[in-house]
């Protein structure tokens, strides 16, 4: 269902709504504000070295924040900007975002939850099984010719393993109902127990990776959640287990991720976020037993057009003095 098909059929007046854009997103979510007529002003466009010089001088315009995971909205920008009444990010995490400031300042913040919850789900699963089975470096076997001079070594069977997930919420849950075709038992650690009787619940991390053969991590990125896969957890986790984030970087002490793959103590991972986005440790490069991809979770065309359906219905609401869809503030 296309959010904005009710919205479109009336006349929405935002041709006031100045809307800074923190980073280049989804194309479509900018030509369908620039259709609406709002005023875009691009802070990517300016030098990092220069993006507050950039507020200052376009605060008096500037009402609405559209900005992403590679750039949200902190506590400068938000003093910067006298005039801001709403942040609406292109995704489900606010770890960009001051919520702190944004509470104290009366501005409001949306996400764009669920229409992203399928494609993140099935890359997890993806990655697992992309880990286990080496299809990468399968992938690497056929083309240059290797099949010719004998066989693939032997993989592993994702099938039956014991999924653990950190964090139940909307993600966890779709991750754990895919796992479940394949005939994992699924356990989980979340804030607290969830209404899943089949899926045994852990009090800690480090009982739960203690227990699991495969570690998703799905949960939001907080000060309690920050670096919550430490050494303890990857080691208990221990050779024969796979670690798969699909979270955040900042989940993971990576520096302990990357030691544990080389020296074998990890048996693998399977990796979209990282701690330093796009900069990677150069020793996953040569792991065959790690696979990566470039924070591609919900990067479909379906997902992102649904994204971005779902921050402008949000700038509508907003505008029109409507409930907000989907209000995080």
């Amino acid at each position: 269902m296309n959010i904005l098909s009710e919205s479109e059929q009336i006349p929405i007046a935002m041709e006031s709504l100045g809307v800074l854009v923190t980073y280049p997103l989804f194309p479509y979510l900018e030509q369908e504000l620039l259709r609406r007529g709002c005023h875009l002003l691009r802070l990517y466009h300016s030098p990092e070295t220069n993006h507050l010089a950039f507020l200052r001088a376009n605060a008096s315009s500037i009402r609405a924040v559209v900005c992403d995971t590679h750039v949200g909205a902190d506590a400068a920008m938000i003093d910067a900007l006298p005039g801001l009444e709403i942040v609406s990010t292109f995704s489900v995490g606010v770890d960009k975002v001051d919520l702190v400031k944004c509470k104290e300042r009366g501005v409001r913040v949306t996400i764009t939850p669920d229409v992203l919850t399928d494609d993140v789900a099935d890359l997890a699963i993806g990655l697992a099984i992309a880990v286990l089975r080496k299809l990468p470096a399968a992938d690497r076997f056929v083309r240059k010719g290797a099949w010719k001079t004998g066989g693939y070594p032997l993989t592993t069977k994702f099938s039956g393993k014991r999924v653990g997930i950190l964090g139940l919420g909307r993600i966890g849950l779709a991750i754990a109902q895919r796992a479940e075709a394949f005939n994992c038992p699924i356990n989980y650690r979340s804030r607290s127990k969830k209404p899943h009787p089949n899926y045994k619940y852990y009090p800690s991390p480090l009982d739960l990776a203690s227990n699991c053969d495969i570690l998703v991590v799905s949960c939001a990125l907080t000060d309690e959640t920050r670096l919550i896969i430490n050494r303890a957890v990857i080691d208990a986790l221990g050779p024969q287990g796979v670690l798969i984030n699909i979270g955040r970087g900042h989940h993971v002490d990576e520096s302990e991720l990357v030691s544990a793959l080389v020296e074998g103590r990890l048996g693998g991972a399977g990796l979209d976020v990282f701690e330093n986005e796009p900069d990677i440790p150069e020793e996953l490069f040569q792991l065959d037993n790690v696979v990566m991809t470039p924070h591609v979770g919900s990067d479909t065309v379906e997902t992102s057009m649904a994204m971005a359906d779902l921050v402008i219905a949000n700038l509508e609401a907003h505008v029109i003095g409507r409930p907000l869809l989907t209000p995080v503030v």
